[in-house]
């Protein structure tokens, strides 16, 4: 009788176990590919209007101080 006891809660474990994964969900479907073309013309204007205004600064203050300085 221990035999079949043992048997038969060893079945009924693997049916349990087997039932859940039988309910667990299927795998996603794999991520598209990257594309090849890379966008950069957002931000890529936005640097170069930062980078000009920058040098214009610079130029601007250059400037500024070189006056004061000739005025001494």
């Amino acid at each position: 009788m221990q035999v079949s006891l043992s048997s038969f809660s060893s079945f009924v474990m693997c049916f349990l176990l087997f039932a859940f994964v039988a309910w667990a969900d299927p795998t996603p479907p794999p991520p598209p590919p990257p594309s090849e073309n890379v966008p950069i013309d957002g931000g890529l204007g936005y640097l170069v209007a930062a980078g000009i205004g920058y040098g214009i600064k610079k130029l601007y203050d250059k400037n500024k101080q070189q006056n004061t300085d000739n005025h001494l």
